[in-house]
Order: C-alpha cells, then structure tokens, then sequence
C-alpha cells in the first residue's frame, strides 16, 4: 500500500521495466555499453534503505545523493570484479516496512549486501533480516549503542559513530567550557531507542564529571509545539538544558527555544548539519558533535564536496558523506577479497583492514563489535559579523582524539559492552 492506492504485482513489473530502462539509459548516458561489463553475469547489486518521509526524510535525502554520487564514481572507474554497481534504493519509513523492504530486496532483488539508515529502531529490524538471511548489513547512520551492544550480530557493520562516542566528544568540550562539571542539567529526549541509548551515555558522562541531571522529558517524534517543554525547563531552572533529540525535532526545538526567550545555556549532544542549516544562524548555539561536516580541510574531503557541488549544487551533508564512504568501503572489501560471498567479504572488513575514508587518519573496524573507529569533532556557532550565508555559520573544531591518541578513547570498551557474536 502506497499514497493509499494498492500495488500489484503489474505495478512492480512495470516500475522494474521502467528502473531497468533508466539505468540502461544512465549508463550510456555515462559513456558506458551495457554489454562491456563482464558477460558471464549481471550488475553486482546493492540493497539501500533510508527514510525519505518523517522526521528524519531531509537527512535521508542527502543519504541518497551521497550513495548515488559513490555508485557513479566506482561505474565510471570501471566497475567492481568488471561488473556494474546496481544500487536498488527503497524509503524505509519505519521499523516495519525497513523490515520488509529489506526482505524483499534480498528474495526478489538478490543484492549482496545491505546498506543505509538513520533511525535506529530502522536499523536494528533490517540487522535482524541480515542475520536471518546470512547477508551482510551495513549499518551507515543509526548510533544507537545498543545495536553494537546487546543486540550485535555478525553480518551487521557500523560506520557512524555511536551514541557514547557524542556524548564524550561533545561533553568533553562541554566540561572545558564550564558546562558540566557542578552543574545542575535538564534533558529533553527523543523517545525512542536512540534517544533513550544517548541519554544513558550523556547521564554516564554528566554524572561521572561532577555534574547533575535534574529531571530528563521524553518527547515524541512527532512533537512540534515545544511549548510545554520549554515550561518544564523553566520551572526545574536548570543550568544547562541537555538536547538528546533527533532529525527534525531538534530544528524545530532550537527554532521555539529562540523565540521564547531562556537564557540557559543549551548543550548539544547531536545535531547533524542538516538540521543546524534549518536552525539557522541566529537561533543556534551551543557546542555540539558531528562524524563529519563539509568544512573538514583534508584533500579527499575536499575532492568529494566539490564532486558533490558539482552534481548537486549544494553542500553535502554528514550523512551524504557517511554513504558516500560507507560504499566506498564496501567496494574496498569486494575489490580485496575478489568475492561477493557475505564470509569472505565480513572476515576482510574484521581483519583489520585500514580505510580511507576522507579524513586526516584512516579507520578500521573492530572485530568484536564491527563498529568504525575514527575521528569525530565538534562544531560551535560563529560570531554574527563572521556569518557569510545560511549554511556558512558553523565553525569545526579540531578532531577527537587527538592525533597522538588512540581512536578508541571515546568508544565503549570491550568490558562495558553487551555485544556477544
């Protein structure tokens, strides 16, 4: 069911007619015959899933540019094992329907392996189709720890960071600025598995540097009126208000927080730039944490913005890029191991293999929780006079860890965490 009308098994035949004919024509179109690609088989295809619709849609959009651009890039370059990427792209809306999307892109599409999503809950119901199917997932943008955690399994890879990693990144900054270390902070929490994984971190982090969560709101995902919050806030006058929120809710929050006046500072433990673009410079503050963002001064990060100006016409996003790399890592591993197979490919990505994924380190993956260990940062606001456009406002701070110190200073270690393979 779609936009309230029934699809058919025709409708299906006829939608795959119709995406056949385009990648035949974008292929030409790219310089490509689709008879030069290797004749004993077919494209090598590829599962995408990400929420186009809700409050996480504006991130899955630029998701979908940044595997795009990716699938492009490898194409023109000739391929993977002479073959072509198919990427075959579905808008997971929810837990359920991530769920069964990915079931049918493994039953009917036969893709070797899955790739995207954002939401968390998303996440973990598409893990659990990997692990049935003994197919790989990677996992590109939910953080939930828990999915590294508790509820691991050996076919499902991590590339963004995790909750406890923001957390730290942003509260070590936070605690430098006086902002958490005897203080009194109020959280506002997305009330699903993600926001309810971020508030545990930031309350461990909070409570073990001489601070004090106060009080702590769950907020639906839906909420758009903020109102009754923000007098929440007002009558626990905290020092701080810790935001634990998500996608869109954070943007509208910030938008209300503005307008309404409160003079206590606002600690940010996620925001993607996507959402601080909506914000808009004369509303945001704060100090919060990012995997990635566009200002980032290394030559791979500068090459793939300007590719994706060049094609899009705007910025790319944070989880633009984390698509872009994670695709990119997954034709490292079938390049590497000259193989589709899901066994092949999961024993290269845990045997310690180094990935260039745009940044001044390289990363890898650690083999007992299959999460990417690599930098993260911190973005403030810039002063007013500083200001040069709607989306020139951010200013990023330097990379945590530092260079001398290991990439695993803000992870969970082996002890604290749940994940059993």
């Amino acid at each position: 069911m779609k936009n309230g009308k029934q699809i058919t098994d025709a409708t299906l035949s006829r939608r795959t007619m119709l995406k056949s004919g385009a990648a035949l024509i974008g292929s030409t179109a790219l310089g490509f015959s689709p008879w030069a690609w290797g004749a004993d088989s077919g494209p090598i295809k590829i599962g995408h899933l990400t929420p186009l619709t809700g409050f996480l849609g504006a991130l899955g959009g630029y998701a979908v540019k940044g595997i795009q651009l990716q699938a492009e890039q490898i194409n023109a370059a000739g391929g993977l094992l002479g073959r072509k990427i198919e990427l075959v792209s579905e808008d997971s809306v929810n837990p359920q329907v991530a769920s069964t999307k990915a079931q049918r892109l493994v039953e009917r599409d036969h893709v070797v392996a899955l790739l995207g999503e954002i939401s968390s809950a998303s996440a973990l119901a598409i893990s659990q189709v990997a692990a049935r199917n003994k197919i790989l997932y990677m996992n590109t943008g939910a953080r939930s720890d828990s999915l590294r955690g508790k509820d691991c399994n050996r076919y499902t890879f991590h590339v963004d960071i995790p909750v406890t990693v923001l957390a730290n990144a942003a509260g070590l900054s936070l605690d430098r600025a006086g902002l958490i270390k005897g203080k009194k902070l109020y959280g506002l929490t997305a009330d699903y598995l993600f926001g309810h994984d971020l508030a545990r971190a930031v309350g461990k982090f909070v409570g073990s540097h001489g601070g004090e969560m106060i009080g702590n709101a769950l907020v639906a995902t839906d909420v758009t009126d903020f109102s009754p919050y923000l007098l929440k806030i007002r009558q626990a006058d905290p020092d701080v208000i810790a935001c634990n929120l998500a996608g869109n809710q954070v943007t509208n929050f910030i938008k209300q927080y503005a307008e309404y006046g409160l003079k206590i500072p606002l600690a940010g433990f996620n925001l993607n730039v996507a959402d601080a673009w909506a914000a808009g410079p004369g509303n945001l503050s704060g100090i919060w944490p990012t995997v990635w963002q566009y200002k980032l001064k290394t030559p791979g990060s500068a090459a793939f913005v300007k590719a994706f100006e060049a094609k899009y016409h705007t910025q790319p996003e944070n989880h633009a890029w984390v698509e872009y790399i994670s695709l990119k890592i997954l034709a490292q591993a079938i390049t590497a191991t000259k193989s589709t197979n899901t066994d092949k490919l999961i024993a290269y990505l845990e045997s310690g293999a180094k990935f260039d994924i745009l940044k001044a380190r390289e990363a890898y993956f650690r083999p007992w929780d299959h999460q990417l260990m690599q930098e993260a940062y911190t973005y403030t606001v810039l002063p007013p006079d500083q200001v040069k456009g709607p989306h020139d406002f951010l200013k990023l701070g330097d990379a945590v860890p530092a260079a001398d110190q290991s990439l695993e200073v803000l992870a969970p270690p082996k002890s604290e965490n749940m994940c059993h393979m």
